[in-house]
């Protein structure tokens, strides 16, 4: 069974730049599509992006193209969020999530019900 632990939040100013981690449990985790989404205090959840574990494929939500980059690093069982020029409206509780699935319509605001495995959050505040 995977476990999923995010760390790397905090406070940033807008504009900045700031990376999150998501560190994992479990000797199958470089078989697990693994991607990220976060929610705003009164809003619902929603998909950032993920990458694949076999081809590396990555779906990037539109807000977040270009300046958002996801990597992972299965010799260390991490993925990283590296996230550049946050803005105000990004404040919001960053998940990490995993599954053996890396097909796309999972990988959704709407699909992410079905994830296997979710970490706990971690709260990054950009303030403006």
């Amino acid at each position: 069974q995977v476990q999923l632990v995010e760390s790397g939040g905090g406070l940033v100013q807008a504009g900045d730049s700031l990376r999150l981690s998501c560190a994992a449990s479990g000797r199958t985790f470089r078989r697990y599509a693994v991607g990220w989404f976060r929610q705003a205090p009164g809003k619902e959840r929603e998909f950032v992006v993920y990458i694949t574990w076999n081809v590396g494929f990555k779906k990037y939500a539109d807000p977040v193209l270009g300046r958002f980059t996801i990597s992972r690093d299965d010799a260390k069982n991490t993925v990283y969020l590296q996230m550049n020029s946050r803005k105000p409206e990004e404040t919001a509780v960053y998940y990490c999530a995993a599954d053996p699935s890396g097909y796309v319509g999972r990988w959704s605001s709407v699909g992410a019900g079905h994830l296997e495995v979710w970490g706990q959050g971690t709260l990054v505040t950009v303030s403006s």
